[in-house]
Protein backbone atom coordinates (compact mmCIF):
# COMPACT_ATOMS: atom_id res chain seq x y z
CA UNK A 1 0.00 0.00 0.00
CA UNK A 2 2.75 2.40 0.96
CA UNK A 3 4.76 1.61 -2.18
CA UNK A 4 1.64 2.11 -4.30
CA UNK A 5 1.01 5.54 -2.72
CA UNK A 6 4.58 6.68 -3.24
CA UNK A 7 4.47 5.57 -6.87
CA UNK A 8 1.23 7.49 -7.38
CA UNK A 9 2.67 10.68 -5.87
CA UNK A 10 5.79 10.41 -8.04
CA UNK A 11 3.65 10.00 -11.14
CA UNK A 12 1.59 13.09 -10.29
CA UNK A 13 4.77 15.13 -9.70
CA UNK A 14 6.28 14.00 -13.01
CA UNK A 15 3.10 14.86 -14.88
CA UNK A 16 3.01 18.35 -13.31
CA UNK A 17 6.60 19.01 -14.34
CA UNK A 18 5.90 17.83 -17.85
CA UNK A 19 3.06 20.32 -18.15
CA UNK A 20 5.03 23.26 -16.71
CA UNK A 21 5.40 26.07 -19.23
CA UNK A 22 9.04 26.84 -20.16
CA UNK A 23 10.34 30.07 -18.67
CA UNK A 24 10.91 32.83 -21.20
CA UNK A 25 14.53 33.59 -22.07
CA UNK A 26 15.83 36.74 -20.47
CA UNK A 27 18.23 38.86 -22.57
CA UNK A 28 21.22 39.87 -20.50
CA UNK A 29 22.89 41.90 -23.26
CA UNK A 30 22.97 45.63 -22.61
CA UNK A 31 20.96 47.73 -25.03
CA UNK A 32 23.01 49.58 -27.64
CA UNK A 33 23.30 53.19 -26.55
CA UNK A 34 22.91 56.06 -29.05
CA UNK A 35 26.18 57.62 -30.16
CA UNK A 36 27.20 60.48 -27.89
CA UNK A 37 28.24 63.56 -29.89
CA UNK A 38 29.09 66.90 -28.29
CA UNK A 39 28.39 70.01 -30.36
CA UNK A 40 31.31 72.46 -30.25
CA UNK A 41 30.83 74.81 -33.22
CA UNK A 42 33.72 76.51 -34.98
CA UNK A 43 33.24 80.04 -36.34
CA UNK A 44 31.02 79.78 -39.42
CA UNK A 45 29.51 83.15 -40.24
CA UNK A 46 28.28 84.34 -43.62
CA UNK A 47 31.91 85.26 -44.36
CA UNK A 48 33.08 81.66 -44.09
CA UNK A 49 30.10 80.49 -46.12
CA UNK A 50 30.98 82.99 -48.86
CA UNK A 51 34.63 81.88 -48.83
CA UNK A 52 33.48 78.27 -49.12
CA UNK A 53 31.30 79.10 -52.12
CA UNK A 54 34.25 80.84 -53.75
CA UNK A 55 36.45 77.80 -53.06
CA UNK A 56 33.85 75.57 -54.71
CA UNK A 57 33.70 77.84 -57.76
CA UNK A 58 37.47 78.17 -58.13
CA UNK A 59 38.52 74.60 -57.44
CA UNK A 60 35.48 72.60 -58.54
CA UNK A 61 33.96 74.78 -61.25
CA UNK A 62 30.57 74.90 -59.55
CA UNK A 63 28.44 77.95 -58.77
CA UNK A 64 26.27 77.04 -55.78
CA UNK A 65 23.50 78.68 -53.77
CA UNK A 66 24.53 76.98 -50.53
CA UNK A 67 27.38 74.83 -49.25
CA UNK A 68 25.38 71.67 -48.57
CA UNK A 69 26.91 68.43 -49.84
CA UNK A 70 25.69 64.91 -50.55
CA UNK A 71 28.16 62.80 -48.54
CA UNK A 72 29.83 60.02 -50.51
CA UNK A 73 33.05 59.60 -48.52
CA UNK A 74 34.08 59.38 -44.87
CA UNK A 75 37.66 60.63 -44.66
CA UNK A 76 39.76 60.15 -41.50
CA UNK A 77 42.62 62.43 -40.37
CA UNK A 78 44.89 63.25 -37.49
CA UNK A 79 45.64 66.81 -36.39
CA UNK A 80 49.44 66.39 -35.89
CA UNK A 81 48.83 68.14 -32.55
CA UNK A 82 48.58 66.29 -29.21
CA UNK A 83 46.44 68.87 -27.38
CA UNK A 84 42.69 69.06 -27.93
CA UNK A 85 42.28 72.80 -27.39
CA UNK A 86 45.21 73.62 -29.66
CA UNK A 87 43.73 71.35 -32.33
CA UNK A 88 40.34 73.03 -31.99
CA UNK A 89 41.85 76.52 -32.15
CA UNK A 90 43.50 75.71 -35.48
CA UNK A 91 40.14 74.81 -37.00
CA UNK A 92 38.05 77.45 -35.28
CA UNK A 93 39.00 80.68 -37.16
CA UNK A 94 37.37 81.46 -40.48
CA UNK A 95 40.58 82.62 -42.15
CA UNK A 96 43.58 80.37 -42.75
CA UNK A 97 46.37 80.70 -40.18
CA UNK A 98 49.55 82.40 -41.32
CA UNK A 99 51.70 79.28 -40.88
CA UNK A 100 49.81 77.43 -43.63
CA UNK A 101 51.79 78.90 -46.49
CA UNK A 102 51.71 75.49 -48.20
CA UNK A 103 48.04 75.91 -49.11
CA UNK A 104 47.49 79.67 -48.79
CA UNK A 105 47.76 80.28 -52.54
CA UNK A 106 44.81 77.99 -53.14
CA UNK A 107 42.51 79.89 -50.76
CA UNK A 108 42.49 81.84 -47.49
CA UNK A 109 39.49 79.79 -46.32
CA UNK A 110 40.60 78.06 -43.12
CA UNK A 111 40.82 74.30 -42.93
CA UNK A 112 38.04 72.57 -41.02
CA UNK A 113 36.28 69.25 -40.50
CA UNK A 114 32.83 68.15 -39.50
CA UNK A 115 34.15 66.18 -36.50
CA UNK A 116 37.05 66.26 -34.03
CA UNK A 117 37.78 63.24 -31.82
CA UNK A 118 39.63 63.82 -28.54
CA UNK A 119 42.26 61.48 -27.13
CA UNK A 120 39.70 60.02 -24.71
CA UNK A 121 37.35 59.17 -27.59
CA UNK A 122 34.89 62.02 -27.09
CA UNK A 123 33.36 63.00 -30.43
CA UNK A 124 32.84 66.70 -31.10
CA UNK A 125 30.75 68.01 -34.00
CA UNK A 126 32.28 71.26 -35.24
CA UNK A 127 29.82 72.21 -37.98
CA UNK A 128 26.76 70.83 -39.78
CA UNK A 129 27.55 67.37 -41.09
CA UNK A 130 26.31 68.14 -44.59
CA UNK A 131 28.12 71.46 -45.04
CA UNK A 132 31.36 71.44 -46.98
CA UNK A 133 34.55 71.64 -44.93
CA UNK A 134 38.03 72.29 -46.31
CA UNK A 135 39.92 69.21 -45.16
CA UNK A 136 41.15 67.41 -48.28
CA UNK A 137 42.17 68.40 -51.79
CA UNK A 138 39.77 67.39 -54.55
CA UNK A 139 37.15 65.64 -52.42
CA UNK A 140 35.68 68.23 -50.06
CA UNK A 141 32.45 68.46 -52.02
CA UNK A 142 31.57 64.83 -51.35
CA UNK A 143 33.25 64.00 -48.03
CA UNK A 144 32.76 64.22 -44.30
CA UNK A 145 36.05 64.83 -42.48
CA UNK A 146 36.90 63.32 -39.11
CA UNK A 147 39.95 64.80 -37.37
CA UNK A 148 41.64 62.91 -34.52
CA UNK A 149 43.79 64.71 -31.95
CA UNK A 150 47.25 63.16 -32.34
CA UNK A 151 49.83 62.18 -34.91
CA UNK A 152 52.67 63.88 -33.04
CA UNK A 153 54.91 65.79 -35.39
CA UNK A 154 52.73 64.60 -38.26
CA UNK A 155 54.75 61.38 -38.16
CA UNK A 156 53.87 59.25 -35.13
CA UNK A 157 50.98 56.78 -35.37
CA UNK A 158 49.78 57.35 -31.82
CA UNK A 159 45.98 57.48 -31.94
CA UNK A 160 44.43 55.83 -28.89
CA UNK A 161 42.19 52.74 -28.58
CA UNK A 162 39.39 55.09 -27.47
CA UNK A 163 39.79 57.10 -30.66
CA UNK A 164 39.78 53.93 -32.73
CA UNK A 165 36.45 52.86 -31.20
CA UNK A 166 35.02 56.38 -31.62
CA UNK A 167 35.93 56.38 -35.32
CA UNK A 168 34.35 52.96 -35.80
CA UNK A 169 31.16 54.11 -34.06
CA UNK A 170 31.12 57.32 -36.07
CA UNK A 171 31.45 55.43 -39.36
CA UNK A 172 28.41 53.31 -38.43
CA UNK A 173 26.47 56.42 -37.40
CA UNK A 174 27.25 58.32 -40.59
CA UNK A 175 26.54 55.43 -42.94
CA UNK A 176 23.20 54.87 -41.20
CA UNK A 177 22.28 58.56 -41.44
CA UNK A 178 23.60 59.06 -44.99
CA UNK A 179 23.01 55.96 -47.14
CA UNK A 180 24.66 57.88 -50.02
CA UNK A 181 28.10 57.25 -48.44
CA UNK A 182 30.12 54.81 -50.55
CA UNK A 183 33.76 55.18 -49.48
CA UNK A 184 35.84 55.09 -46.30
CA UNK A 185 39.42 56.32 -46.75
CA UNK A 186 42.35 57.83 -44.87
CA UNK A 187 43.75 61.25 -45.73
CA UNK A 188 47.01 59.63 -46.88
CA UNK A 189 44.99 57.77 -49.53
CA UNK A 190 43.27 60.81 -51.04
CA UNK A 191 45.27 60.94 -54.29
CA UNK A 192 44.18 57.40 -55.11
CA UNK A 193 40.75 58.95 -55.72
CA UNK A 194 41.96 61.17 -58.59
CA UNK A 195 40.66 58.74 -61.18
CA UNK A 196 37.22 58.52 -59.56
CA UNK A 197 34.20 60.56 -60.62
CA UNK A 198 34.20 62.22 -57.18
CA UNK A 199 37.53 64.00 -57.81
CA UNK A 200 36.84 67.65 -58.73
CA UNK A 201 40.09 69.63 -58.29
CA UNK A 202 40.76 71.92 -61.28
CA UNK A 203 44.25 73.03 -60.25
CA UNK A 204 46.70 70.31 -61.32
CA UNK A 205 49.47 71.90 -59.29
CA UNK A 206 47.53 71.88 -56.03
CA UNK A 207 48.59 68.70 -54.20
CA UNK A 208 50.13 67.92 -50.81
CA UNK A 209 51.77 64.81 -49.33
CA UNK A 210 49.86 63.33 -46.40
CA UNK A 211 50.61 60.51 -43.97
CA UNK A 212 47.57 60.62 -41.70
CA UNK A 213 46.09 58.62 -40.13
CA UNK A 214 48.26 55.82 -41.56
CA UNK A 215 47.75 52.30 -42.85
CA UNK A 216 47.80 50.65 -39.40
CA UNK A 217 44.93 52.75 -38.05
CA UNK A 218 42.87 52.44 -41.23
CA UNK A 219 43.34 48.67 -41.31
CA UNK A 220 41.78 48.41 -37.84
CA UNK A 221 38.86 50.66 -38.79
CA UNK A 222 38.27 48.74 -42.03
CA UNK A 223 38.25 45.42 -40.17
CA UNK A 224 35.53 46.58 -37.76
CA UNK A 225 33.33 48.25 -40.39
CA UNK A 226 33.57 45.58 -43.08
CA UNK A 227 29.89 44.69 -42.75
CA UNK A 228 28.92 48.13 -44.11
CA UNK A 229 30.38 47.30 -47.52
CA UNK A 230 32.13 50.66 -47.90
CA UNK A 231 34.65 50.92 -50.69
CA UNK A 232 38.31 51.74 -50.12
CA UNK A 233 40.39 54.10 -52.23
CA UNK A 234 41.24 52.36 -55.51
CA UNK A 235 44.76 50.94 -55.86
CA UNK A 236 47.14 51.74 -58.65
CA UNK A 237 47.76 55.48 -58.28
Amino acid sequence: MTKTLLLLLALVAFTACAKEEPKPLVCTTKAIQPLQIVDKPIAFSSKRVAMTKEYIKTHYGKTVRNIEITPKIILLHWTAEMDFEKSFKRLQPEKLLTDRKDIAKASLLNVSAQFLVARDGTIYRLMPENWMARHVIGLNYSSIGVENVGGQGNKKDDLTPAQLQANIDLVYYLKSKYPSIEYLIGHHEYRQMERSSLWLEKDRGYRTIKSDPGDAFMKKVYAKTKSLGLKRAPKGY
